[in-house]
């Protein structure tokens, strides 16, 4: 799969993420050969868990592996410091972001430590993002853990 493919597994995530009335960040999680080992959608609301983010969500449907070395994650959202503590904590090698310009989480460290990272820069995850932060600005600042403006 090329970025444009391996982006759109995790833009299908956010969409239902969205659509059930959470917050719109999917991710999803890709072996060394480009198979998708498992996908994920940030499930803080539905689920009452705020510790089910997208990255989070995609690692636990990839299941146990003996490495991740090579393994690519792909998340509409620049990863938070937690999701980025995953990355580095399992080896993943690579991080395709659909956005950053909502929200700058760790992927400086994480290219700092190693990580492959490439930005998108993807018009639909600016304007799902920004769209969500404009109607529903209490839950983003619950996501990211501020206590808002």
């Amino acid at each position: 799969m090329n970025d444009s493919e391996m982006l759109a597994v995790a833009i299908g995530e956010a969409r239902i993420g969205l659509a059930e009335g959470g917050i719109p960040i999917g991710a999803a999680l890709f072996g060394p050969d480009g198979d998708l080992w498992g996908s994920g959608l940030n499930r803080r609301v539905q689920d009452d868990d705020p510790t089910m983010h997208g990255e989070t969500a995609a690692f636990k449907a990839a299941g146990r592996r003996r490495s991740y070395r090579g393994t690519t994650m792909v998340t509409t959202l620049s990863p938070c410091w937690y999701c980025s503590g995953l990355i580095r904590q399992f080896g993943i090698s690579a991080v395709l972001i659909g956005e950053s310009q909502t929200f700058t989480g760790g992927h400086d460290w994480l290219a700092d430590n190693g990580v492959t990272i490439t930005i998108a820069n993807d018009d639909e995850c600016i304007r799902m993002m920004t769209d969500f932060i404009t109607t529903h600005p209490d839950l983003w600042h619950e996501d990211i853990g501020t206590d808002g403006p």
